[in-house]
C-alpha cells in the first residue's frame, strides 16, 4: 500500500534549510540583528536628550494673556491643547507629555495678576526642569516690565506628579524592532524567491509531491523563526543593558512578541510582492527601499511624528510601520494589551489584506 506523502513533514524540511541559508548569509545577520542593535546600543549610552519638550495647556485656562503670547515664541516649548482634563494626568504620568499648565485670571486689589499652575512629572525630571526655567524667565520679565506696582502680573506655582520616567530607549527600541521585522520580511523573502526562480529550484519542486502552499509556508516559518530569535535577542538586550521598560514583566514581554509575529506575516507580503515584480535580483533593492525607506524615514522610528511638518504627518499616519510602532511602545510603556491596541492592528491586518492580493496577481513561480 502506497504511503501518503507528508506534507507537513516536507514543509518542515524547507525551513529547516531555508533557516540554515539565513543564519550563513552576512546581510541577513547584520539587516535583522546587527544593524538595529548598534542603533540601540548608540541611543541607549546617549540617554534621554530632545531638542524640545511638549507642554499642554488645561482646556479652561486663559489663552489670552502675555504668558502664553511668550511660550508660543519659544521654538523649544511646543504647546498642546485640545487635550481633556482627564487625560492630561496619565499622559503626565506615563512620560507622553512634559508638563501641563493652567493660567488663570485673577484680581489682586483690582489689579490683574495671572496664576501659572504648572504640573510636571517625575518621569521627565529634566525636561520638567527645562519647563519651569522657561516659565521663570517669562514670569520674570513680565513682572519686570510692569513697574511702579505692587502687585506682581504673573506668579508661578509648580506641583511634581509621580510617574514612570520615559527613557530614549523606550522610544527608539521599538522602532527598530519594527523596522528590523519590516527588513527581514522584504528583503529576506524578495532575494529568496527571486534566488529560487532563477535557480530552477522552485520548478524542481513542482516535480515533487509538495503542494505551492506548503513551499510558501516553509520559506515563511524559517524567517519567522530567525527574526522572533532576533527580537528576543534585540529586546533582552534593551532591557538587561539599557533598562529597557517592560511594565508588566514576562506578559509585556510575550505581547511584544506576538505583535511581532502578526507584524512580520504582514510584512512577508510585501517581500512576496516585490519578488513578483523584480525580474532579477538587482532589481530587488531599488524596489525594496522604495517601501522601506519613507517608512524607515517617517514611521517614527527616531523621532515622534509630532515633530515633522504639519503637510508630512498625513503621510506617516498612513504607513504600516508607524502602527507598529506606535503599539510596540503602548505595550512596553504602557503596559496595554493587545486588544488594547486593537486598532493599530486592524490597520496592520488591512494592509496585510491588501498586500497579498497584490502579491497573488504579480507572483510568478517561474
Amino acid at each position: 500500500m502506497e504511503r501518503k506523502y507528508n506534507q507537513i513533514r516536507a514543509m518542515l524540511s524547507i525551513s529547516k534549510a531555508s533557516l540554515k541559508s539565513i543564519t550563513r548569509n552576512p546581510s541577513a545577520v547584520v539587516f535583522n540583528l546587527l544593524f538595529p542593535l548598534i542603533f540601540i546600543i548608540v541611543f541607549g549610552f546617549i540617554g534621554g536628550g530632545g531638542f524640545s519638550v511638549d507642554l499642554a495647556v488645561e482646556e479652561k485656562s486663559d489663552m489670552e494673556n502675555p504668558v502664553i503670547q511668550s511660550l508660543q515664541n519659544i521654538k523649544t516649548i511646543k504647546l498642546k491643547t485640545g487635550i481633556p482634563d482627564e487625560e492630561l494626568k496619565t499622559k503626565l504620568e506615563k512620560g507622553q507629555i512634559d508638563g501641563v499648565i493652567g493660567i488663570t485670571k485673577g484680581f489682586v486689589d483690582n489689579k490683574i495678576s495671572y496664576n501659572v499652575n504648572l504640573k510636571t512629572s517625575s518621569a521627565s525630571m529634566d525636561r520638567g526642569s527645562v519647563i519651569k526655567m522657561i516659565l521663570n524667565d517669562i514670569v520674570d520679565k513680565i513682572n519686570l516690565s510692569k513697574i511702579n506696582i505692587d502687585v506682581p502680573l504673573a506668579r508661578l506655582n509648580e506641583q511634581i506628579v509621580e510617574g514612570r520616567k520615559y527613557k530614549t530607549i523606550d522610544f527608539i527600541l521599538p522602532g527598530q524592532l519594527g523596522f528590523s521585522l519590516l527588513s527581514a520580511g522584504i528583503f529576506g523573502t524578495a532575494f529568496v524567491f527571486i534566488n529560487l526562480r532563477q535557480t530552477f529550484v522552485l520548478k524542481r519542486f513542482f516535480a515533487t509531491p509538495i503542494k505551492r502552499m506548503y513551499i510558501i509556508l516553509g520559506e515563511s516559518f524559517a524567517r519567522l523563526i530567525f527574526s522572533i530569535f532576533s527580537a528576543v535577542i534585540i529586546i533582552g538586550i534593551g532591557n538587561f543593558v539599557f533598562g529597557f521598560t517592560l511594565v508588566h514583566g514576562f506578559v509585556t514581554f510575550l505581547n511584544m512578541i506576538l505583535l511581532s509575529i502578526i507584524a512580520l506575516i504582514v510584512f512577508l507580503g510585501f517581500g512576496f510582492l516585490v519578488s513578483g515584480i523584480a525580474k532579477n535580483e538587482h532589481a530587488v533593492p531599488p524596489i525594496a527601499n522604495l517601501i522601506t525607506l519613507p517608512q524607515f524615514l517617517l514611521s517614527g522610528t527616531f523621532f515622534p511624528i509630532s515633530n515633522f511638518p504639519s503637510w508630512l504627518q498625513p503621510v506617516a499616519k498612513v504607513l504600516p510601520l508607524t502602527y507598529l510602532n506606535e503599539a510596540m511602545r503602548k505595550i512596553a510603556f504602557e503596559g496595554t494589551s493587545l486588544f488594547g491596541v486593537g486598532n493599530d492592528i486592524l490597520i496592520l491586518l488591512g494592509w496585510g489584506v491588501v498586500i497579498y492580493l497584490l502579491a497573488a496577481k504579480t507572483f510568478k513561480w517561474e
